[in-house]
C-alpha cells in the first residue's frame, strides 16, 4: 500500500473520530437512560437489563475498538508501546462486547423472548467471533516473539484488510441494531416522529460518520510527505 495514499493526513481525522465518539456515547446514554428507564444487570423490569446491550456494544466494543484501530496515528509513543496499547484495547472491546451480548441473551431468556431469530444476532456473533479470531491470530503473528519476519510482513497486508472488514461489519451489525429495536418500540406504540425515534436515528447516523472517519484515520499516511516506498501501515 505505497504511494502518497489519500493525499490527506490522519490527523484530521481522527480528531473528528473522538468529538464523534463522545457525540455517540452522550446520545446512547441519554436513550437508555432518560427514554429508556435506566440501566441494570439485575432488575424486575428487564428492559434494564438489555438497556447494557446497545450501551456497551457502542462504547465499549465499537468506540474502544475504534481507538485501537485509531492507536498508531494519535499516540506520541515509539512503535512497540503503541502496538502493545493497539492490542490492550482491542482485548477490552472484545470483552464488553461479549458481556454486552450476554446481557442481551439475558434478558431474552429472562423476559421469554427467542435467541438468535434476527440478521442482527446472526451478524452480531458472527462480528465478535471473527473479532476474537483476529484478535489471537495477531497476538500469536505480531506480539508473541518467533514469527518468522518474513511470514509477518506477508500477514500484515490482511491482519489491516481483514481488520477493516470486521470493523465495518460491526458498524453495519450495530445500525441493524438500532433499527430493530427502533422497529420494535414503534410497533409498539412509540411515536414515530417523536423525540426518542428522532434521537435513535441521530445516533445512527452519527455512529456511520463516526465510523467513516476512522476508517479513513487508519488508511491515512501520518503525515503527507513520504518517500516513495511509505506505506501507511505499521511495520511488525
Amino acid at each position: 500500500m505505497g504511494g502518497p495514499g489519500l493525499g490527506v493526513k490522519a490527523a484530521p481525522f481522527t480528531y473528528v473520530a473522538h468529538v464523534l465518539a463522545v457525540a455517540a456515547a452522550v446520545l446512547v446514554l441519554v436513550w437508555c437512560i432518560h427514554f429508556r428507564g435506566g440501566l441494570a444487570f439485575e432488575s424486575a423490569n428487564k428492559n434494564l437489563i438489555f438497556n447494557l446491550h446497545p450501551v456497551l456494544m457502542l462504547i465499549g466494543f465499537i468506540i474502544v475498538g475504534s481507538e485501537a484501530i485509531m492507536a498508531y496515528k494519535v499516540l506520541p509513543w515509539s512503535h512497540d508501546v503503541n502496538k502493545a496499547i493497539h492490542l490492550v484495547l482491542h482485548g477490552i472491546a472484545i470483552v464488553l462486547g461479549i458481556f454486552g451480548i450476554y446481557c442481551a441473551f439475558k434478558n431474552h431468556n429472562e423476559s421469554g423472548i427467542a435467541n438468535l431469530y434476527s440478521l442482527h444476532s446472526w451478524l452480531g456473533i458472527s462480528t465478535i467471533s471473527l473479532y476474537t479470531i483476529q484478535w489471537i491470530f495477531s497476538f500469536v503473528t505480531f506480539f508473541v516473539p518467533g514469527a518468522a519476519p518474513n511470514f509477518k510482513r506477508g500477514a500484515l497486508p490482511w491482519h489491516v484488510l481483514f481488520g477493516l472488514f470486521v470493523y465495518i461489519l460491526a458498524l453495519a451489525t450495530a445500525q441493524l441494531g438500532f433499527l430493530e429495536k427502533l422497529t420494535f418500540l414503534e410497533s409498539s406504540g412509540l411515536d414515530k416522529y417523536g423525540s426518542e425515534a428522532f434521537l435513535v436515528n441521530f445516533t445512527a447516523l452519527i455512529v456511520v460518520l463516526f465510523g467513516a472517519s476512522v476508517v479513513v484515520a487508519a488508511v491515512a499516511p501520518a503525515q503527507i510527505e513520504e518517500t516513495p516506498g511509505y506505506s501507511p501501515l505499521p511495520d511488525n
